[in-house]
């Protein structure tokens, strides 16, 4: 089995007041494998990739970095943030430089690159996430797309082994948000590990390869996605419902239209496919039949 490239071992922290957060929460982020932290809103994902990079430090439990745990002072927590990036849901929390280009350029100058090759990790995020037009542009004068953009730019040009995304997708348009996860899934192919939190279980059984299932401050499993997903018990528990097209894929094959071992379709794209095989199948049939 491999070994865990990030690790939350029964963790456990409360909010100001004694309001419990999580609760003895156990993760495991496996290498180059994309993971969905999935629950509905107020269950404490946010707290807990805070916890992934060493914002926010346990009352009890662990986090481990390579199987060691990681340091909460300044220089641990330095040689931590640059292997675990995070990219919050409100892109304006990270966006404080006056332009694009200063704004992702942060990073890796503190990182103590010289000049040429922070500008090179710059131009790289920029191209990545489709801003280089943007690069001189005043951050005030962003749309919200564009912020976000900018932001996981910024994560990027840290060249992180790991970016955490706090509901990536919260807040765009389809379009938006279909043209980022290709920026996501591009970055993944390229070899970032990528977690992200979210309430949506058609992105997560669409995108992820992995779903933690959360709620209450507390992991209820984890596992492949198309696996957890289909436990209807476990769904309920979260307080969630199944992903459409996981539930038209069990359809087909009900129906035999699908054969029983066949993999059930993720995207609508392979949800279409399907449709157009079978509709393709019906007419053969039905010329058969004529032909008779």
């Amino acid at each position: 089995m491999t070994a865990p490239l990030l690790e939350a071992r029964d963790l456990t922290y409360c909010y100001p007041g004694g309001v419990p957060a999580l609760s003895g929460l156990d993760l495991i982020v496996t290498r180059g494998r994309r993971l969905a932290i999935l629950g509905p809103n107020g269950a404490g994902k946010t707290t807990l990739l805070l916890h992934l990079n060493g914002t926010l430090r346990p009352a009890s439990g662990r986090i481990l970095l390579d199987g060691l745990a990681g340091g909460y002072d300044r220089a641990g927590l330095a040689a931590w943030r640059r292997r675990v990036g995070l990219v919050l849901q409100e892109a304006d929390d990270q966006l404080f430089a006056a332009s694009v280009a200063e704004d992702v350029s942060f990073g890796p100058l503190n990182l103590g690159l010289d000049d040429e090759a922070a500008r090179r990790r710059v131009d790289e995020a920029l191209a990545a996430l489709g801003l280089t037009e943007l690069a001189e542009r005043p951050t005030h004068m962003l749309s919200f797309g564009q912020k976000k953009r900018v932001a996981i730019a910024g994560a990027v040009a840290m060249a992180p082994e790991i970016l955490l995304l706090d509901e990536p997708t919260a807040g765009l348009d389809h379009s938006g948000a279909r043209h980022l996860l290709a920026v996501l899934e591009k970055l993944g192919r390229a070899g970032t590990t990528l977690v992200f939190s979210t309430h949506d279980v058609d992105l997560a059984y669409a995108f992820a390869d992995e779903v933690a299932l959360f709620d209450d401050g507390r992991m209820l499993a984890q596992g492949p996605a198309p696996d957890l997903l289909a436990d209807a018990g476990l769904l309920a528990k979260a307080r969630l419902e199944a992903p459409f097209l996981l539930e038209m894929g069990l359809k087909t094959k009900s129906l035999g239209l699908l054969a029983a071992d066949a993999p059930l379709p993720r995207r609508p794209q392979d949800m279409l496919k399907l449709l157009e095989q079978v509709a393709a199948r019906h007419a053969g049939e039905m010329g058969r039949v004529r032909s008779r």
